[in-house]
């Protein structure tokens, strides 16, 4: 009894950990409007590096001075690694200025397509397919 009880929890575990990676990723198209380009620039104000994207918070000054916050979303820690970046490439503090497209839904969210700090770009996206079908 007791050995069909913990195999109905650990099956019960691992169901829930596999629906919560397939909710996790979601398609481009789905989250975001690549007609709707923007840019942003501000300082880095919390990082968040893991999987499946990393996450960027940029506090943004509009032109009347009023602040917002913005969340970007990035390309996987392992995406990023191969292209130079560590857990320190970017810091709390740092100015960024970041290129990407809109979420749908009209809030402070942006997909990072590339980003600049120090003077220099420190990502560029790959070209990105339409995923709409996704």
């Amino acid at each position: 009894m007791a050995v069909r009880s913990v195999g109905l929890l650990l099956l019960i575990l691992f169901t829930g950990m596999a629906t919560r990676t397939l909710d996790a990723h979601h398609s481009f198209a789905a989250q975001y409007d690549r007609t709707k380009p923007r840019t942003i620039a501000g300082t880095v104000t919390k990082i968040e590096w893991q999987n499946p994207h990393i996450y960027l918070y940029v506090t943004v000054k509009d032109d009347t001075g009023k602040e917002a916050v913005w969340a970007v979303e990035g390309a996987t820690p392992n995406a990023l690694y191969r292209q130079g970046w560590r857990r320190d490439t970017v810091n709390v503090g740092d100015m960024i200025t970041v290129e990407g497209w809109l979420a749908r839904d009209g809030s402070n969210l942006l997909n990072m397509g590339s980003a600049t700090t120090g003077g220099r770009k420190i990502f560029s996206a790959p070209a990105q397919q339409d995923d709409s079908n996704e």
